[in-house]
């Protein structure tokens, strides 16, 4: 029987702790702070539209690609609903230095569903084994991953992850909530040994992740280790805290000394030489209220920043509240 292409995932000691791919969230800046100040042992991109990278606009998209060498190894997650282009794609991907490609499936966005790409695969088990098959085939000796949900509207897992794994992806992680309840309820931590068992049965080689709830690295070995998978991906606990993977618990003045490194990063590789951006200012503004919690003043900290155009409106915000 063939085995998955594991690439650098066969390097990594276990468990593996991730930081998850989120849409405006986990861009070259935000990677950026969490590698100079604890890295996990996998980046993952933003979700990228592979149809866009096969276009003639491609370019207005390859900022959502861009990666500094300092964030090895790292994995380009794409969507699509049409396997031949994750065939295809796949040259170009490697061609970019990345480590590994991943295949959404599983966001819920309505306009990406009605594609037939991210939750709406799990709907489709025959097509997304289509999908893996093409996009092994595009990416060649890159390992292949892939991230999903427990199921769309009800729990599938013994529906659904079998026929993944059928497949035998480098990786498949599994964020244990289905696409309808969103993440509106506690993550069904108790299915992830279920998940576990499958692999077993149907493809011992592949690296089982779980994602959701677990906001720290201490959380994330423990629950790692309660249900034997390789490893755990963290999402929200990320926001605002680019030490997370250190374990560092940094006072106040760190913390906003930080956040206005990481804006400043952001302005300096995202400021275009048109006179607008290639990602808008007001993107930063929703990592404002994670930087800035849980101490006297707080809220009106966050009040005067919402109203922020630029850096050095940032700079001068906190400056004044540091001063005083």
């Amino acid at each position: 029987m063939p085995e998955p292409t594991l690439g650098f995932w066969a390097k990594l000691k276990r468990p593996i702790l991730a930081l998850a791919p989120m849409a405006n969230v986990t861009d070259a800046a935000f990677r950026r702070m969490f590698s100079e100040l604890g890295k996990p042992d996998v980046f993952w991109t933003e979700f990228v539209s592979i149809e866009g990278l096969l276009s003639r606009g491609r370019e207005k998209l390859l900022p959502d690609l861009w990666f500094g060498e300092d964030e090895h190894p790292i994995v380009a997650q794409v969507f699509s609903g049409k396997p031949e282009q994750f065939e295809r794609i796949g040259p170009f991907i490697k061609e970019l230095g990345f480590d590994g490609i991943d295949i959404n499936m599983g966001c819920p966005d309505s306009g990406i569903e009605r594609s037939g790409a991210g939750a709406e695969l799990i709907n489709d088990p025959v097509r997304a084994k289509e999908i893996v098959r093409a996009a092994k085939l595009g990416a060649g000796d890159l390992p292949v991953s892939i991230k999903t949900r427990i199921g769309y509207g009800k729990n599938e897992i013994e529906r659904w992850v079998p026929a993944l794994l059928e497949e035998m992806p480098a990786v498949l992680t599994v964020h244990l909530r289905t696409r309808d309840e969103m993440s509106q309820v506690p993550a069904h931590w108790d299915k992830a040994s279920l998940i576990v068992e499958l692999r077993n049965e149907i493809s011992p080689k592949t690296l089982i992740i779980g994602n959701g709830d677990a906001p720290d690295a201490e959380t994330a070995r423990r629950l790692a280790s309660e249900s034997g998978l390789d490893g755990v991906m963290i999402g929200r606990g990320a926001f605002g805290n680019p030490w997370l993977f250190s374990g560092r618990k940094p006072d106040l003045h760190e913390r906003l000394e930080r956040l206005m490194e990481h804006v400043e990063l952001f302005e300096r590789i995202y400021k275009s030489d048109r006179p607008d951006r290639i990602k808008n200012f007001d993107v930063m503004k929703k990592h404002f209220k994670a930087y800035v919690a849980g101490f006297d003043e707080a809220k009106e900290l966050r009040v005067k920043l919402m109203e922020t155009k630029n850096a050095a409106d940032v700079r001068r915000v906190v400056t004044d509240f540091l001063h005083r």
